[in-house]
């Protein structure tokens, strides 16, 4: 049964090229909105908290703060809509998925950056 699925995902599906990134970075995401007959780009820019799934399954959770309230939106990686992702910056953490961090505000909230 995987076989075939693997099938099916490898020859019907198209694949988008999108840089690595993990839990801790800063990432934008660009993404297309239909609204009515008129489509726009819009961005979301924000710490990624998890990535789960793997192959055409993979989702990422993205979280940012909007005034003072805290945003998240779960992004499939192979959303037709999605345009083009930008890792901005890349963050060390030791876990893989940091929900501790929407409990956290001011000074605690940063993420230190990794040297590459």
């Amino acid at each position: 049964m995987e076989s075939l699925i693997k099938f099916v995902e490898d020859e019907f599906v198209t694949k988008k090229e999108f840089p690595k990134f993990g839990a801790g970075d800063t990432i934008t995401v660009y993404y297309e909105i239909r609204e009515g007959d008129k489509t726009r780009t819009q961005y979301f820019k924000g710490v990624v908290i998890q990535v789960k799934g793997k192959g055409l399954t993979q989702t990422f959770t993205i979280r940012k703060i909007s005034g003072t309230i805290g945003v998240e939106r779960i992004f499939p990686i192979n959303m037709p809509a999605l345009q083009k992702i930008e890792v901005n910056k890349k963050g060390r953490v030791r876990r893989k998925r940091i929900f501790y961090f929407r409990g956290l505000t001011g000074k605690k909230a940063r993420i230190g950056e990794k040297r590459s």
